[in-house]
């Protein structure tokens, strides 16, 4: 039961880490080369549905890492489940403190409403992402040696 709760929450983490890593290095290059005003109302309909998902996953993935710490604290690699669930824990504080503020203004732009620093805020918020993703991966891959 252990090892099976070890590969899913491993792989909710790990399929965590490629959507937000397609964000930052794939999806975010595609909007911001788009024509006029498309690419900011991409990054305001990305905003809407995955700040509507990503509550959910992260702190999803958080509680299975939580539990698996906890439920395996005499196995092999709970420390790195438990330093793991740590840097989720991280990830969700610079969610709700950096990114979700932000996220929150971005999803009700229009080209008529937004502000005239729209880009600067877009530009914080993936320096933002870019450490929160480097938070994930590393949560990811001491989750991954955990199991081995």
């Amino acid at each position: 039961m252990l090892n099976a709760l070890g590969v899913v929450t491993t792989v909710v983490v790990g399929l965590m880490v490629g959507v937000e890593f397609c964000v930052a290095f794939i999806m975010s290059r595609i909007l911001d080369a788009l024509p006029e005003d498309s690419g900011q109302l991409g990054h305001a309909h990305g905003g809407r549905m995955l700040g509507t998902l990503m509550p959910f996953w992260y702190i999803g993935s958080l509680v299975l890492s939580a539990i698996w710490a906890v439920a395996g604290w005499d196995h092999h690699g709970a420390r790195l489940v438990a330093i793991a669930a740590g840097l989720l824990i991280v990830s969700v504080v610079m969610s709700i403190l950096l990114l979700v503020p932000i996220n929150n203004r971005n999803r009700t732009w229009t080209p008529e409403n937004r502000p005239a620093d729209w880009k600067e805020q877009l530009n914080r918020w993936e320096r933002y992402h870019y450490l929160r993703v480097a938070v994930i991966i590393a949560a990811f891959a001491l989750l991954a040696s955990a199991l081995v």
